[in-house]
């Protein structure tokens, strides 16, 4: 009715707030949030269905309800201290994701470069394709005793073994990234006269970041796995010892709450990259 008034009169109508609009069209609305949360939820109810009847069916397997209780004492006090082979499962976590940084980020300090000369060089492609080849796959456990023999102590040679591991799909991925940059782009940089360094920062690295970054993230994924394999082996403090302790106690719920516990923090890991991903590249929107 006022719209009415003010058109008649001349007036000119006063348009509807933009931020409350946009914040209206951004608002999800119910439906869209319930199509998005049933699937996974029905899931993981499955699961934990499926995880009853193996329990009822097997005495020394443990129900869901038994292995919730014992969650609950075990993160009552995760940090608890009673000596070096009896500590919280929040010190075994800090443990593992401290072995997995070092290797991982000497892997990455070691494996981007060396992945931006290989796809760069036809000739260094060559000495080094066959060698990646042949190493990558070989099993992360089977690295484990040349540390061991090279550093002479569990926790550098865990960190080996980590960094021979999460090294081959930075390099593999960072050598695609940059033997599929456009030739016309680096027909342009010739003709420029662009030093490498131009090159590097203007055309390779903008090009190269999304690939480089799927290694990264394939990377961690396997640092992880590695870790835990590894401790199981070397010893010492690391959610990998704590799941082989547990196992020699016959702690059956810890080592489910353990198995969720590493799967929880491996999706963790992985979803830090992927929205560090999604932040320092961009997507063509379709026009």
């Amino acid at each position: 009715m006022n719209a009415i008034v003010d058109s008649t009169s001349g007036a000119r109508a006063k348009p509807a707030a933009p931020g409350w609009r946009a914040l209206a069209l951004r608002a999800p609305n119910g439906r869209a949030v319930l199509l998005a949360l049933l699937p996974p939820l029905l899931g993981l109810g499955l699961l934990v269905l499926v995880w009853q009847l193996v329990s009822a069916s097997n005495g020394n397997f443990p129900s869901p309800f038994v292995t919730w209780d014992a969650a609950v004492k075990l993160f009552a006090d995760p940090f608890y201290s009673n000596g070096p082979n009896d500590q919280g499962i929040g010190w075994n976590i800090l443990a593992s994701l401290k072995r997995v940084a070092l290797g991982f980020g000497l892997a990455a300090l070691a494996g981007i470069p060396l992945g931006f000369l290989i796809g760069r060089s036809r000739f260094l492609a060559g000495m080094c394709n066959p060698i990646v080849s042949l190493l990558r796959p070989v099993s992360p456990l089977a690295w484990l005793p040349i540390g061991l023999l090279v550093f002479k102590a569990a926790n550098p040679a865990a960190i080996w073994a980590i960094f021979i591991c999460s090294i081959w799909p930075m390099i593999i991925n960072t050598a695609v990234g940059v033997q599929r940059v456009p030739q016309d782009y680096m027909n342009v940089a010739r003709v420029l006269n662009l030093s490498e360094w131009k090159i590097f920062t203007t055309i390779l690295l903008p090009s190269v970041l999304p690939y480089m970054l799927t290694g990264v993230r394939l990377a961690i994924g396997t640092a992880w796995l590695v870790i835990v394999a590894a401790e199981m082996l070397t010893g010492g403090v690391g959610i990998g010892f704590w799941v082989w302790d547990e196992w020699n106690n016959l702690n059956v719920p810890h080592i489910i709450i353990a198995i969720v516990v590493i799967g929880v923090v491996g999706l963790v890991l992985e979803q830090a990259l992927v929205a560090l991903a999604r932040a320092v590249t961009y997507e063509e929107s379709g026009s």
